[in-house]
């Protein structure tokens, strides 16, 4: 049994050679553990994109490890899927502990309240010290969140993002915003037109590398079963920091400056448009979010983007990102039991949204991108597929997991917040003061894919009427009494007040057909 000083745990989405983690790492008394394990790829069903995605950025990140003379006890899934079927993050930890005599353990304190709770309790099984330090990746730890919420009666993201600007001198002019507004959310709501995009900029294809290959391969193999597809042509997310820094350049250079206009616009057929693809690389550390801020800001003062390109982009990751984070930790354990709406327990996702197979354009449209890349942009997955599941009834936590399962760039501590909170309003209001609800006819505004549907955004009734339309009226009429008292509800609750007795039990009909999948949506 050899001695270990210092285990240091290397999580899948902590792969920042900064990491406070191996801060004071002694090459010859510490070691480095990570570990690829069965329990994470099938606690929700995975897309295969998805654990691409991460088992092949921390093989990467091992191997650069070992090269700066650290050494690494890595545990990797075999390719042969009848081996460690049943393998687990406690249970690989705790054959390491028992292999070793280790004096401490220490960890960047984890994304997911799951994988802390599972490190406490090994730790207090095996009696061994354990160390969580702080992640430096973030602007705000999660007690200065605590201390900045302390106190308020309502959490508000324009509050906490305008108090981050200031404490960061992030697009300030001494103690006012730059552009003399806070917030540019008015000019960044722009549609395409009839004439479409026009030419998109190019995005950048990494190749697959022997490493993330052999990833590819064990994937397709081991879980042969999981939603989704992935082959060496079809997987384009950076693996390594390199390649990361790659994908921000390219979005600096040819995206941020029509982010801003187009940020919430949608067309068939088109794949990015005008958004970043870096979620999944900071979210894995691979990018620190200072870096894409700060190149943001740059490219404003250099007359390359526009502030009110920038200044959204900025608000995504200096606001939205970091209180997304701080209502996780804030609220867990309880916030995921939440159910604001009181959502059936047993009502899931409808199953086009595992397959794509729907006559809905929108829908199918996001579906598409999603079985194909594990990817879908913010307004695709807002107000297409989370509008749909909100509308339909699904209940938040089962939307989550979905949302866990299918998206490259899926964090516990970000997807729970945004999927349960903002989009599902599954938290009564605690992300967002109304719920993000809509007909068919704000697809129909903002994108062209209601063109070429089958369905009519402007009817809620009949063989032809958009599902969207029809459960939107249907989900108003539901929870009208729970809506009455919120004033930014008023205008939707006076229009539904609108409609006689003989539509809404029209709707109301329709409506039940849907959510009990009577109709060949």
């Amino acid at each position: 049994m050899s001695d270990i000083r210092n285990l240091v745990i290397v999580l899948g989405d902590q792969l920042n050679h900064d990491s406070a983690a191996l801060d004071d790492f002694d090459n010859q008394r510490d070691r480095v553990w990570m570990a690829e394990n069965q329990e994470e790829a099938t606690h929700v069903w995975c897309h295969k994109f998805r654990l691409v995605g991460f088992f092949a950025p921390m093989r990467h990140f091992r191997d650069e490890l070992s090269e700066k003379g650290r050494q690494v006890l890595y545990h990797a899934l075999p390719t042969d899927g009848r081996k460690a079927r049943t393998s687990n993050f406690a249970s690989l930890l705790t054959t390491t502990l028992n292999e070793h005599d280790v004096q401490k353990m220490i960890v960047v304190h984890p994304g997911d309240h799951r994988v802390l709770e599972s490190l406490k309790t090994v730790a207090d099984e095996q009696s061994v010290a354990l160390e969580i330090r702080d992640d430096r990746h973030f602007y705000c730890t999660i007690d200065q969140f605590r201390d900045w919420a302390d106190g308020r009666n309502s959490l508000v993201l324009e509050t906490f993002y305008r108090h981050m600007r200031k404490q960061h001198d992030v697009l300030m002019d001494g103690g006012d915003p730059v552009s003399g507004v806070w917030n540019h959310d008015k000019e960044n709501r722009g549609t395409f037109g009839k004439s479409g995009p026009g030419d998109v900029p190019h995005t950048h294809h990494f190749r697959p590398d022997d490493v993330t290959q052999d990833v590819i391969d064990m994937v397709n193999q081991r879980f042969d079963d999981h939603p989704g597809k992935v082959d060496a042509s079809s997987f384009d997310l950076p693996v390594t920091r390199s390649e990361a820094l790659t994908l921000l350049r390219e979005f600096i250079k040819h995206r941020l400056c029509r982010f801003g206009d187009y940020q919430d616009a949608m067309w068939s057929d088109q794949k990015y448009l005008y958004h970043s693809r870096l979620s999944h690389a900071i979210n894995l550390h691979l990018l620190s979010p200072r870096e894409v801020v700060d190149k943001a800001i740059a490219a404003f003062d250099s007359g390359d983007a526009p502030i009110n390109s920038v200044e959204g982009f900025v608000r995504q990751i200096l606001g939205w990102r970091e209180f997304v984070r701080g209502i996780y930790w804030t609220h867990m354990p309880d916030y995921q039991n939440r159910n604001a709406l009181q959502c059936d327990d047993d009502q899931d996702v409808p199953s086009f949204f595992w397959d794509g197979k729907t006559d809905m354009a929108c829908v199918a449209d996001a579906m598409r991108l999603l079985i194909e890349a594990g990817y879908a942009h913010h307004i695709q997955r807002l107000m297409v597929l989370g509008l749909f599941a909100q509308l339909y009834g699904t209940h938040p936590a089962k939307f989550h997991q979905w949302h866990m399962a299918m998206y490259n760039d899926a964090v516990d501590w970000v997807s729970l917040p945004n999927a349960l909170g903002m989009s599902q309003w599954g938290d009564g209001g605690l992300m967002a003061t109304k719920p993000y609800c809509a007909s068919g006819k704000y697809i129909k505004r903002m994108g062209n894919h209601c063109k070429g549907c089958r369905y009519n955004p402007d009817e809620a009734t009949g063989d032809d009427a958009c599902p969207f339309t029809t459960l939107y009226w249907d989900f108003l009429d539901r929870h009208q009494q729970q809506f009455k008292n919120n004033t930014r509800m008023t205008m939707q609750l006076k229009n539904l007040q609108r409609k006689d007795a003989s539509q809404m039990n029209a709707i109301r009909d329709r409506a039940q057909m849907i959510r009990r999948d009577e109709l060949d949506l």
